[in-house]
């Protein structure tokens, strides 16, 4: 089908910087403060806590953050050189500083460079304790030293007066700004970028003293998001301030402009303290802070004008030079916001299509002819749309003739656009269109690993199902912890609800998943659940009977006040002083089907689970911050359960005895204050 061809891709780093510091002399003072403030700044930190003892040898996970790291802080002190561990970090640091792609960065703290450099004084005096090691071995580590000390750094007792506060300051924006050059270059994979990128420089107009907000519109799928995402990485080391807030449309709606007010405020002040209580407070808050900040702001997928005036409502809000850009497949939204320069996004041209189509379906192979002139068949389907070529590729790399010629004969009866991308829905085993669905229902936003914990407990091989779906360009992993951020095109969230509720759209208790509050309390309040519903989304409100469970015979995940609903804490006591009477009524009235495998219930109120719930195929339940004081009235054996976390709950005890198949708990102990 295609010759294969090596690619190489861009690495994708775990942390922005790895501290290598020796703890005997700078872990609670110096290097802790830096810590803080970089992490108060959003930037990913790796700082070991937990060092071996001097003489012991490093191990390799210490090796691997090494390389998933960009930065590299190296804080010299007087014990630094008397640490072996120090020095094997240091060897590691410079190996992958010397290939070009990262970048280290000595500090000199109460130690003189020349000392470092020349090992002379307290670092060549550490340097003497390492007799008893191996004469190459110590070697290295003076080349190191002396190679690290050469590089442009700080003397903090010569940095603003020795001022560390200061010196702490200067370090992270000079981290800052290290952060935002590395590949700011447009991305390869990005075909036809350069073009659209240099085609919005008229509207930008960088440099111009005034404050601009730019739209950028265009159908879904177009490469709107993707374009200002090229955008902002390219102009950060422009501007004092920088945020970029994804999916305007769909956040505002689940969290609250509050909550994107909140995020703005927190990026471009640096400030993670900074909380927005309502959007009037908010717009206050906005016009009086950032007016001396030169900001980058982007805006992606905005729908409602409301949105706008919460989160950019006037020019005089942000300084001089600030440009705000905006996403949208309304212009409506852009002409009653009085945006005057307006970008309509072009499509694809046939040469970058057929470049892009290549580019997934060929991994980067050299097609035959024959598969040459399929390739310009499906692409002239795609309508010039890189979200649906890409998704067209993915699905037909690797199929044979027949294959391709079946797409192409469906795709000639297909005249929606989306219809379009359901046809590698349709490609899929029956399980990964289940695990497809889950996610653009439910899952999208969450991290993977609590994603495949909760579809392993509901049955499914949830690893390789997430693989397969990422392969096919469905979905994507996001940098982040717990093993990164799932994320999907709204096109395909979309596309996924649409197939959840096209059969009985009038009838909600008869489909699949629940996930739209007022649907859920609608089903549940007339009692009208059925079996066809396996899993069910929602948060507590005093409208919600939850006795409506009871029909739901097949329920297998049930998700209750998940973190993308959460309210503050403080608002939550307050809920729960509020609404004390109706819980203790409604306790008696609980129902949880017997076929869950999954229960996730954030701030349960209750002592215990109900009686009535007999939990024999239970896989995973999990209930932070909750009351809970004990499982249950009496004992139960949960034979299936895997997975339990009640961190900072009021358990009392728990008898393992009742959980024989328990792999992992969590139990973070609630602080007493």
């Amino acid at each position: 089908m295609a010759s294969s061809s090596s690619s190489v891709h861009n690495k994708s780093y775990l942390y922005d910087v790895f501290l290598s510091f020796s703890g005997e002399d700078t872990r609670k003072t110096f290097v802790d403060h830096l810590y803080v403030a970089l992490d108060q700044h959003g930037i990913r930190t790796f700082k070991d806590d937990e060092r071996l003892e001097i003489g012991k040898k490093i191990n390799n996970e210490l090796l691997q953050s090494i390389e998933d790291s960009r930065v590299y802080i190296i804080v010299f002190s007087k014990k630094y050189a008397s640490s072996s561990w120090c020095l094997s970090e240091l060897l590691k640091i410079m190996e992958c500083h010397n290939k070009g792609e990262r970048f280290a960065f000595p500090v000199f703290y109460h130690v003189d460079p020349s000392e470092v450099r020349k090992q002379t004084g307290s670092v060549g005096e550490a340097l003497a304790n390492h007799k008893d090691k191996d004469e190459l071995e110590v070697r290295k580590w003076r080349e190191a030293l002396k190679e690290a000390a050469n590089l442009s750094g700080l003397d903090v007792s010569k940095t603003a007066n020795g001022h560390e506060a200061k010196v702490i300051k200067l370090m992270v924006e000079r981290v800052s700004l290290e952060l935002r050059s590395i590949n700011i270059g447009v991305d390869e994979n990005l075909v036809g970028m350069e073009q659209r990128m240099q085609a919005l420089d008229p509207y930008l107009e960088i440099g111009l003293n005034n404050v601009r907000m730019v739209g950028i519109k265009g159908v879904g799928g177009i490469g709107k998001t993707t374009l200002a995402y090229a955008i902002f990485d390219k102009l950060t080391p422009n501007f004092e301030g920088i945020s970029c807030v994804e999916n305007v449309r769909e956040k505002a709606s689940r969290l609250g402009l509050e909550k994107l007010q909140e995020q703005v405020l927190r990026d471009v002040l640096k400030d993670k303290g900074i909380t927005v209580s309502g959007v009037y407070e908010g717009i206050k808050l906005m016009k009086t802070m950032l007016c001396g900040k030169k900001v980058l702001l982007v805006l992606d997928d905005v729908d409602q004008i409301n949105q706008l005036e919460a989160l950019a409502g006037n020019p005089n809000w942000f300084k001089l030079g600030s440009r705000i850009i905006i996403t949208t497949r309304d212009e409506q939204v852009l002409i009653a916001h009085r945006v005057k320069c307006i970008h309509d996004v072009t499509m694809l041209s046939n040469k970058e299509a057929i470049r892009l189509f290549r580019r997934y379906a060929f991994r980067e192979g050299v097609p035959t002819k024959e598969y040459e002139i399929l390739s310009l068949e499906v692409v002239r389907y795609a309508d010039g749309l890189p979200l649906t070529i890409k998704v067209l590729g993915s699905q037909l790399c690797g199929k044979d003739n027949r294959e391709w010629t079946s797409t192409l004969e469906e795709l000639k009866t297909i005249k929606f656009p989306l219809r379009k991308l359901e046809l590698s829905y349709e490609s899929l085993e029956e399980d990964h269109k289940k695990i497809f669905l889950d996610v653009a229902c439910f899952l999208q936003g969450w991290y993977k690993d609590d994603a495949i914990r909760m579809l392993e407990s509901c049955g499914f091989n949830a690893k390789y199902g997430l693989r397969v779906l990422e392969q096919k360009s469905l979905i994507v992993t996001l940098d982040g912890k717990r093993g990164g951020i799932i994320g999907m095109h709204d096109h395909l969230v979309e596309m996924g609800k649409n197939i959840v509720c096209r059969e009985h759209p009038e009838e909600p208790n008869k489909h699949s998943r629940l996930w739209i509050q007022e649907k859920i309390a609608h089903v549940l309040a007339s009692n009208s659940g059925s079996e066809a519903t396996r899993c069910v989304d929602l948060k507590i409100t005093c409208g919600i009977f939850l006795e409506g469970l009871e029909n739901m015979k097949k329920l297998k995940c049930l998700i209750v006040n998940h973190g993308k609903h959460k309210c503050s804490h403080d608002l939550v006591s307050d809920l729960w002083n509020f609404f004390g009477m109706f819980w203790k009524h409604d306790k008696a009235r609980q129902y949880f089907p017997n076929s869950l495998q999954y229960l996730y219930w954030d701030e349960y109120p209750h002592l215990c689970l109900p009686k009535t719930f007999e939990a024999n195929n239970l896989v995973a339940l999990e209930m932070r911050d909750s009351k809970i004081e004990q499982l249950w009235e009496g004992e139960k054996v949960m034979r299936k359960l895997r997975f339990l976390d009640l961190s900072y709950s009021n358990l009392r005890s728990l008898d393992l005895r009742l959980t024989p198949n328990l792999e992992r708990c969590f139990q973070e102990a609630m602080e007493e204050g």
